[in-house]
């Protein structure tokens, strides 16, 4: 039996909220934005790349968007939650790139899965700190709130290409 993407509900939240409860909403929204786009389809199409020669694919930008959580939330914000590092997503070794270019439609769920336990650590990484604690990134001391609007641009990004390889699989457009 062929794994299909399940349907996923986008959260709705407050355009006038405190400014934490605006970030994370408006991440979530994004997050889940990209389920969104993959929802209905099969692990074989998440893993194809209908753009040649790009090696986007939808099963890549699933990969690529756990990768970026845990480099932010989990590696670099960690130095300033006094927690022990997350090992990378993917072995370095295998080059910056092979969150999209080692992709194996045979670990579509798994690796779906693996995007939203990854979420859930995130949140937990990022709990009971002030959106100013700072940690420091190649040598700049950064925030708490300057992941929150970069993972926000990353995220809306993405799924701006998954829209385009949605389409470019199945016709389906739309946010």
């Amino acid at each position: 039996m062929t794994w299909i993407a399940p349907e996923v509900e986008r959260p709705s939240g407050s355009l006038v909220a405190p400014e934490r409860e605006l970030l994370a909403g408006y991440l979530n929204f994004y997050r889940t934005t990209l389920l969104y786009k993959c929802a209905g389809l099969t692990a074989e199409q998440l893993a194809t790349r209908p753009s040649p020669p790009s090696n986007l694919s939808l099963l890549g930008l699933i990969r690529h968007a756990r990768k970026v959580e845990r480099i932010w939330f989990r590696i670099h914000f960690a130095s300033a939650s006094g927690t022990s590092p997350a090992d990378p997503a993917f072995d370095p070794a295998l080059g910056k790139d092979a969150d999209f270019e080692v992709i194996d439609a045979s670990q579509a769920q798994a690796e779906y899965e693996a995007l939203v336990d990854e979420w859930a650590l995130s949140d937990k990484a990022a709990e009971g700190y002030s959106l100013d604690q700072q940690f420091t990134f190649k040598g700049e001391v950064s925030s708490l709130r300057m992941i929150y609007i970069h993972l926000i641009g990353e995220h809306a990004r993405h799924c701006g290409h998954a829209d385009l390889l949605r389409q470019q699989l199945d016709g389906t457009t739309g946010a």
